[in-house]
């Protein structure tokens, strides 16, 4: 099969956490004119596309995913002007921009959702999943991914709401064609403004089965086996693509939890409706199935190589969407590496990411090694799914408040992801000069832009390397993958293959030297990167999270 070029597959997207990222104005939230300032900083990284987490206008109950009006600026990130300052600018640059899509819910501030609820007769009720039902006996048993059910029940109507997420998030009713047809509308004025592609926000939820029938009870997030591949997914899918972004030259990426690789088979690939998918396989690995949120599940690394390797060889003719941490997961190095070795951990799981087949996703801060916040105190919290399972646990008895807890945040919790960028050791980190919305990772002093800006073999000079080497290689962007050592129990091996030449990847991912019984790249093999200044005694030895990339 000849695979089919395109600039997505070649491009490195790099998300932006606008509440977090730069503030320009010193009110202590990131906005659009702070990115606008810091666009340098992102060429010179060498990225290819910005991704942008939701802008819109919203009261910020789940971060911006609460959509008040899908044509308006949160006026703490600015408006409309500043927005298309930024475009331009971005486009100057030779990058691309891509926006958040939120299309499974709307906020309940929503005109549409205000309507609905002031009238019961209104046009506008069919806009969202309402069911008839006694207060504290909801319609089925299916839970919110933010704790407690996903249903509100509605006094002044005397009905439930559905809401997937936070009871501020009604989910839109997709079965109603005149909902479609007003997001599409939507998705084509955005569109029409110069904009390059969509992030598709939990889109494979949007679809949910007749009867709302109850959900697996053993499931930590019970509900979500009805709803994550609904039965008109495919065809909602296909009709959005029809109306909106197959007309354009963008690229699309659809979140998809619970996502199964037969699923994501059926909606990417040239001829389906999307690009690309962010399946959560690898990301929920911590994850108990029963317990969830509540425990985290030991995992090795021979599951990691399993779960990677069959997203990487089993997709067919579509292609993976790689990423390995985001706004709604705890920071790379902390979660999969070790900050005691945060430089070696941080550059290794950036080799990773970059030599995978498929378009690499970095998110904001891990190309400096940014680490977990050290939360003490609920005070310290603002994430709407931390805040929402501490409450839903005090309700039930399992906690008696976040001391129980601190330990599980820690390790959990999304504002990990959140806290503002590290641009130098001044005051909040060079974010902000009022009070930062989050509490800046006290270890901005030594780990900053600036400071690694200025120096050569830190995490952010490794990040530029290994983005160069990427758009220098058609392999790494199109080669195949096998894997080596598929048992290791400590080395995550494995080649990229295209025409004649072929690349190999050695990861030792863990805090040990490991020693191999051969040299896996050959003895005339030309080593292209490593994230360890000084040359191994011995090719067959890998030490503490090293990283080698070589051609043979």
């Amino acid at each position: 099969m000849t695979e089919q070029r395109t600039w997505w597959k070649e491009a490195v997207v790099y998300q932006i956490y606008p509440q977090s990222f730069d503030d320009s104005d010193g009110d202590g939230i990131g906005d659009l004119r702070g990115i606008t300032e810091r666009l340098d900083y992102l060429e010179e990284l060498g990225v290819d596309v910005l991704w942008l987490n939701p802008v819109y206008d919203s009261p910020h109950h789940d971060d911006g995913y609460d959509v008040r009006d899908y044509r308006a600026i949160r006026e703490a990130y600015g408006d409309l002007d500043d927005w298309r300052r930024l475009l331009d600018a971005t486009h100057d640059r030779g990058m691309k921009l891509i926006m958040d899509l939120v299309v499974n819910h709307t906020s309940d501030e929503h005109e549409w959702f205000r309507r609905a609820r002031e009238d019961p007769d209104s046009e506008y009720r069919d806009y969202y999943v309402w069911r008839e039902g006694d207060p504290g006996d909801p319609p089925n048993n299916w839970e919110s991914c933010f704790g407690g059910p996903a249903w509100t029940y509605d006094e002044a109507s005397g009905e439930y709401y559905l809401h997937l997420f936070d009871e501020h998030q009604p989910d839109l009713n997709w079965e109603n064609p005149a909902v479609r047809e007003e997001i599409y509308e939507m998705m084509r004025w955005w569109l029409d403004q110069g904009i390059d592609g969509f992030r598709m926000d939990v889109v494979n939820v949007i679809s949910k089965p007749d009867g709302l029938p109850d959900g697996d009870p053993t499931i930590d997030w019970t509900g979500i086996d009805q709803v994550s591949d609904g039965p008109r997914l495919d065809e909602f899918l296909a009709e959005m693509a029809a109306e909106t972004f197959d007309r354009y030259d963008v690229m699309t990426v659809g979140e998809m939890p619970n996502a199964t690789l037969e699923q994501v088979r059926r909606v990417t690939g040239p001829d389906a409706p999307l690009d690309m998918v962010f399946h959560f396989e690898h990301i929920t690995l911590d994850m108990h199935e029963e317990e969830g949120w509540w425990q985290v599940r030991e995992w090795n690394l021979r599951e990691l190589k399993e779960i990677l390797t069959r997203w990487q060889t089993g997709l067919g003719d579509g292609w993976d969407a790689v990423y390995l941490g985001n706004h709604d997961w705890p920071r790379v190095v902390s979660r999969f590496g070790d900050d005691a070795h945060r430089y070696e951990s941080a550059t290794l799981f950036a080799t990773l990411l970059l030599t995978l087949r498929g378009t690499p996703y970095l998110y904001q801060g891990d190309e400096l090694g940014l680490t977990n916040y050290p939360f003490e105190s609920l005070d310290e919290i603002r994430d709407a799914e931390t805040l929402g399972h501490i409450e839903a646990g005090v309700a039930s008895g399992r906690i008696d408040g976040f001391e129980d807890v601190k330990g599980l945040v820690r390790e959990r919790s999304r504002d990990n992801a959140r806290t503002p960028m590290q641009w130098d050791d001044s005051e909040h980190a060079g974010f902000t000069t009022g009070d930062p919305w989050l509490p800046v990772n006290p270890n901005y002093a030594e780990v900053n832009a600036a400071r690694q800006r200025a120096e050569e073999g830190s995490v952010l000079d490794y990040y530029r390397r290994l983005v160069d080497l990427r758009h220098d290689s058609e392999t790494l962007v199109y080669g195949d993958y096998e894997l080596r050592l598929a048992d290791h129990e400590q080395v995550f091996a494995y080649t990229r293959t295209l025409d004649d030449e072929t690349l190999v990847v050695v990861l030792d991912v863990g805090s040990e030297p490991v020693a191999l019984d051969d040299d896996l790249a050959g003895p005339d093999a030309d080593l292209l990167i490593g994230n360890y200044d000084t040359p191994a005694d011995d090719e067959r030895r890998l030490r503490p999270y090293e990283a080698r990339v070589y051609r043979r």
